[in-house]
């Protein structure tokens, strides 16, 4: 995830009241069958990968490759959720062919940006898959399984004890900017495939590494005692991290909230049970403005960029996945996520939208209060949280039939223990960083911290 804070290009457009055109009655299941089907429909018209001559499973400019991954995940619930297979030829598509040359998640063609938190979405895509019993691939295919096993692999050996007490780094190349950043959102995506694939094979060992990630990322303070997410830390001189970003984002809050909630499900432990309350405490809190879902540290300022436009999306759906492990959490959770999805579902109603293709007048914008308000700010974001907020109003307290699957209650994904652990190298020959690269990224990141500041102090004013 590269992406810089940028002003969007709708931050000037004024909000504009319209008749909703996405109309759901979220008492009635057909109809939010019904008025996600026409949200979905509008998310994959942006979706190029699957036209002649384009590569299966990206986004075109300017979205980054992981949110394609995170795309995915939420099509593989939809069709766990609505029973609406319409998209899931294209799906499988594009999660086998981001596999890779070996089956990880790792594609050579995306080393430049791919860092472990990238990898990690799609990983959870793959996840998903395995537990909603996605159709399986061929078998001379990746298998969903596998694939989560691969990247739960690589992220082992990656765990960097030379620095800081552990840890994943954000990037999995030095050439990449923040490669000397540990962050919670890279060590989420490790602790929740963990605690899912500890969940779903029953193998200590995955339980083992759960428990480990929580504990590092409570040892440098990026999980608080009252359970604050913090973004992550920088590596010192001294090869610690007590330099930590305080910065609050939903996804964090909601990764680790279902991580927690599968290790729950899985050991019935209470300190599991503790720390998912306490993340949701704070979720509660921090991220609901008005019964409806918001991205505190930049909705209120119009400055979230591509990347944190979909943040929303991935809490909402982490949340409804606790609710399923942790039944006695269901009346709580689904109570605080039906105002959001009304919310969403009234800001579906932009017509025209620069860029978005699907029916005049259904287009989501990101903001979703005041209620019924279109801020003009659409996109593969945008589109994802209103599908999520209202496609998991269709989650049910989980019982044998509704809740994921394992491998002994029907799971029917293969896997590979040895997944992702090739010899060969991943880090591939690439020309050296000049010192004009380095002059005008300097420019680069300069531009935009200033031009943020500006428009912070602007808006406070």
């Amino acid at each position: 995830m590269q992406g810089l804070f940028k002003l969007a290009g709708a931050a000037c457009v004024l909000g504009h009241l319209a008749d909703a055109a996405v109309n759901i009655n979220f008492d009635q299941e057909q109809s939010i069958k019904d008025g996600a089907s026409t949200i979905a429909f509008g998310l994959l018209k942006y979706y190029t990968g699957n036209n002649t001559g384009d590569v299966p499973g990206n986004l075109p400019d300017p979205y980054f490759w992981w949110e394609a991954g995170a795309m995915f995940g939420t099509m593989v619930d939809y069709w766990r959720l609505t029973g609406d297979s319409t998209y899931n030829d294209v799906t499988t598509q594009a999660m086998l062919h981001q596999a890779g040359e070996d089956a990880d998640f790792m594609p050579r063609n995306q080393t430049r940006t791919e860092g472990n938190d990238d990898q990690g979405f799609w990983a959870m895509a793959a996840m998903s898959a395995a537990e909603n019993n996605f159709p399986n691939p061929p078998k001379d295919q990746p298998q969903w399984l596998a694939l989560a096993q691969a990247t739960f692999n690589q992220y082992v050996s990656r765990w960097d004890t030379e620095t800081c007490g552990g840890g994943l780094r954000w990037q999995i190349f030095t050439f990449n900017n923040g490669f000397n950043y540990k962050n919670s959102i890279s060590n989420g995506c490790f602790f929740n495939i963990a605690a899912r694939l500890a969940r779903f094979t029953g193998n200590q060992t995955y339980a083992d590494w759960a428990e480990k990630i929580w504990d590092w990322e409570a040892s440098v303070g990026l999980i608080t005692p009252d359970f604050k997410i913090y973004d992550g830390a920088t590596i010192d001189d001294a090869k610690t991290c007590k330099k930590i970003d305080m910065i609050q984002w939903s996804y964090n809050s909601g990764i680790f909230m279902h991580g927690s909630a599968s290790m729950y499900n899985l050991t019935q432990d209470k300190k599991w049970l503790t720390r998912t309350d306490g993340i949701l405490t704070q979720a509660t809190g921090l991220f609901f403005n008005n019964s409806a879902m918001f991205e505190p540290a930049c909705e209120p300022f119009r400055l979230c960029d591509n990347d944190q436009q979909s943040f929303k999306g991935y809490l909402t759906r982490w949340m409804a996945g606790t609710a399923q492990l942790v039944p006695s959490m269901f009346d709580r959770i689904m109570g605080l996520l039906r105002p959001s999805a009304e919310a969403a579902a009234a800001a579906c109603n932009g017509s025209p939208a620069t860029g978005y293709k699907g029916p005049a007048g259904t287009a989501c914008g990101f903001q979703w209060t005041p209620k019924g308000l279109f801020d003009g700010l659409v996109g593969v974001g945008a589109q994802m949280n209103a599908l999520s907020a209202s496609m998991y109003m269709l989650v049910k307290k989980a019982d044998v039939k509704t809740a994921p699957v394992t491998a002994d209650t029907g799971g029917t994904s293969v896997g590979n223990a040895n997944a992702g652990m090739s010899s060969q190298p991943k880090i591939p020959t690439l020309p050296p960083i000049e010192t004009k690269d380095r002059v005008a990224a300097a420019f680069a990141t300069t531009a935009v911290t200033l031009s943020i500041v500006a428009g912070c102090v602007f808006l406070i004013k």
